[in-house]
């Protein structure tokens, strides 16, 4: 059996054991850093590069940003801008003296900066790097600087003239196919109307045909007026005369029902007089008439 002091000390040292490993395999928080992958200026002209960061601690008075450059073709970077409680310190004695302007702010988790007066030699890669004690495990962001004469049109720039080119064509496409098609139905309409006016034709047509066959009884009955007038003047002037018109109105009735019979798909069984003859014994009547 082990004497009580003996088992305190094993207690304490168990203790102890826990605590270190937990301080040991406690994760570190780690910072991260984000800038633009690359960007472009032109001789003369000022550019930004931006660096933003995100961390879980509260933004400390100790946190730091700094600014590497490495110049293209180059193996060795330098510091070019660094920022500590809560002051900016630019270089002012390299390459970027009096151009380098601070406008982040570590509140609004921010550390970018500006470079005026771009040149060629400006070309290169930047390093965006920020602590955050204790958050100060992390990797930095780089940015790659491209000074040109001109600035070259963008990928973005020409991605999106094709896609408004294409859309203005499809555009053009839809109107002339919208414009076709409303001068095919107005055509039809057209057509249409035409053809609804010759239907209407026909049909007047047809009827003032009927009107002229119901003409028929009329014409008799008219003739058969005058032959009745015509008979009473007969009694006052004679009986030969009389017999001539009786033979008159004789002949224009036969000449009617011929032409009904014909109408009716039927031939007469006599032999009626032409249509000449009966034009002369209308011509006859009508004389006689005036006449009186």
């Amino acid at each position: 059996m082990g004497t009580p002091g003996s088992s305190g000390r094993e207690r304490a040292l168990l203790l102890l054991t826990v605590l270190v490993s937990t301080m040991v395999l406690t994760p570190t928080l780690a910072i991260h850093v984000y800038t633009d992958r690359e960007v472009h200026g032109t001789v003369g002209s000022k550019v930004t590069l931006s660096c933003s960061f995100w961390s879980r601690e509260w933004i400390s008075d100790d946190i730091s940003i700094t600014w590497h450059f490495q110049p293209e073709n180059g193996r060795d970077s330098v510091s070019i801008f660094h920022y500590a409680k809560g002051q900016p310190y630019i270089d002012d004695i390299g390459r970027f003296k009096e151009r380098i302007e601070w406008i982040g702010n570590p509140r609004w988790k921010d550390g970018s900066i500006v470079i005026h007066n771009l040149d060629y030699i400006d070309n290169g890669t930047y390093t965006c790097d920020v602590k955050n004690p204790p958050d100060i495990v992390g990797k930095s962001s780089q940015v790659l600087l491209y000074v040109f004469e001109n600035v070259p049109t963008r990928y973005g720039v020409v991605l999106g003239a094709v896609i408004g080119g294409v859309l203005l064509v499809v555009f053009v496409v839809l109107v002339i196919a919208y414009l076709i098609r409303y001068c095919w139905l107005r055509r039809q309409a057209t057509l249409q109307r035409r053809l609804s006016a010759m239907e209407k034709g026909k049909l007047r047509l047809g009827k003032d045909s009927s009107k002229r066959g119901r003409q028929q009884p009329v014409l008799y009955a008219m003739l058969d007026h005058s032959r009745l007038t015509k008979s009473a003047s007969d009694k006052r002037e004679g009986t030969q005369k009389k017999v001539g018109e009786k033979k008159v109105v004789m002949t224009i009735e036969m000449e009617l029902k011929r032409d009904q019979l014909e109408a009716g798909g039927l031939k007469p069984a006599v032999k009626s007089p032409s249509k000449n003859s009966l034009k002369n014994a209308l011509m006859n009547i009508i004389k006689s008439d005036s006449e009186k």
